[in-house]
């Protein structure tokens, strides 16, 4: 099957963050140059898919002036002038931080995130906020109070979410890469539906210090890139060092179609099965289908949500405050949560602890499972319900039931771009490890992507 992949969005796009060091450190463009081309592609952007909901021109700029002076004096750090997105749910000093809910708006945090702080640190330069679903707690990144964040490869389609504003600002080709955070899939989700890359390493890797919490428990702090590449060179900032050797040529892939009670769409089938048959060239690829591993997980995972999540915003706001200030749909969810009793957390604590260990057990006889990000296409703005197949239910879990398995196991993953499909949207593949396999993972997803871009079936 060919694949057409749509023109470019931005009428220039941001180089990838390798090339853009490269230029910085030869001299051939400025930090100021760099970082204002970013800056007016943000607004652009902003304008056109809504992708941003704050953009910092002073900050940004003065610090690219201090960026050029440390090339000029021969100081550069590793990051070195690298214009970025930072999701709006992740504290940013002095920088509007509204965690995508007219409750927080004018909210500027004294702090950074330590994640933030540890980019910063290494030279990186934030240009703006990125959208999010409101406190993350949603896949559209709709907000009826900023409006919804399109899908920069068809406006009329949801770009996911929560970091659906991260994934679109790379799309569109403002910025190389980003940071989001990943409850459920909120990361590899719309790196999937805006054809990017998204990776979320193990639990308790990043620190979730100064990011608004959704589930505690569940959170996890991610990167987006334009390609694995871009990806690489942010975690390395966090001490994720992929490995210089050729050990991922002796990987053995255990292949996962389907994920039940939800089916592949047939262009996502389609797509899949062409990639597992250009891997299977490479590697050793075994079929892996173990009965009854995922049945009470998607449930577990959404009454984890529902308890930490109310359990976080009743402690921050009463209840007068959330219904005037909250959304409809964080207010309903929390309505809801008024009847989960103890039992039901024990119960899902309990499924999380049989699923990690049986997942543990399955990756004990491969090196990585391999499977579908999401079983569809981005689904069309204002969506709530879908079929795919002979299945039928909400968008938020035909969406989520093959990324949130990883959040309850904490396994890292990653989602990596397949080609376009019959409808010019993207598929994904997604790529699991076990914990503590950050590097390796990330090794092997670059390999996976040479491989797919060079294959004519994936072109």
């Amino acid at each position: 099957m060919r694949h057409t992949r749509p023109s470019p969005v931005a009428a220039l796009r941001a180089p990838g963050l390798r090339e853009a060091l490269g230029a910085l450190a030869t001299r051939r463009t400025t930090t100021v140059g760099l970082i204002a081309q970013a800056l007016e592609s943000a607004e652009a952007c902003k304008r056109s898919v809504n992708a941003f909901s704050v953009i910092d021109w002073d900050r940004a700029l003065k610090a690219a002036a201090d960026s050029d002076l440390r090339y000029a004096e021969g100081r550069p750090r590793a990051l070195e002038g690298l214009p970025i997105g930072i999701k709006d749910l992740i504290d940013t000093k002095d920088v509007e931080t509204r965690y995508g809910s007219a409750a927080y708006l004018g909210h500027v945090p004294s702090a950074d995130a330590e994640v933030v702080r540890q980019l910063l640190a290494q030279g990186a330069i934030p240009i703006g906020k990125t959208t999010t679903h409101e406190f993350a707690w949603g896949v559209t990144t709709a907000s009826i109070v900023y409006g919804d964040t399109l899908n920069p490869l068809d406006r009329t389609r949801s770009p996911g979410g929560s970091s659906g504003g991260a994934a679109a600002a790379i799309a569109y080709g403002s910025v190389a890469a980003g940071l989001g955070t990943d409850t459920g899939g909120s990361v590899r989700i719309p790196a999937a539906l805006c054809g990017v890359v998204g990776f979320k390493p193990t639990f308790d890797t990043l620190s979730t210090r100064g990011v608004f919490p959704l589930a505690p428990t569940l959170d996890h702090p991610g990167v987006l890139g334009m390609s694995v590449d871009d990806v690489v060179i942010l975690a390395q900032a966090f001490q994720i060092e992929v490995p210089d050797d050729d050990a991922w040529i002796s990987a053995r892939l255990g292949v996962l179609r389907e994920i039940p009670p939800i089916p592949l769409s047939p262009d996502i089938a389609s797509t899949f099965d062409d990639a597992v048959d250009c891997l299977a060239e490479v590697f050793a690829c075994v079929k892996v289908s173990p009965p009854g591993l995922f049945d009470d997980v998607y449930g577990a995972f959404a009454s984890i949500v529902l308890t930490e999540g109310t359990i976080e915003h009743f402690r921050r706001n009463d209840w007068d405050r959330i219904v005037s200030h909250y959304g409809s749909e964080t207010v309903e969810r929390l309505e809801r949560a008024k009847t989960v009793n103890l039992r039901d957390y024990a119960w899902a604590q309990q499924a999380r602890r049989r699923f990690a260990a049986n997942l543990h057990e399955l990756m004990s006889t491969i090196d990585y499972l391999v499977l579908p990000t999401c079983p569809c296409t981005a689904p069309l703005i204002g969506a709530h319900a879908t079929t795919i197949g002979g299945w039928s239910g909400s968008v938020r879990e035909a969406l989520m039931t093959y990324t949130a398995p990883f959040n309850v196991a904490g396994f890292p993953a990653i989602s990596i771009p397949l080609g376009w499909s019959g409808t010019a949207l993207p598929a994904a593949l997604q790529i699991v490890a076990r914990p503590g396999q950050d590097g390796a993972l990330l090794q092997i997803a670059q390999q996976m992507e040479l491989i797919l871009r060079a294959a004519p079936r994936m072109n």
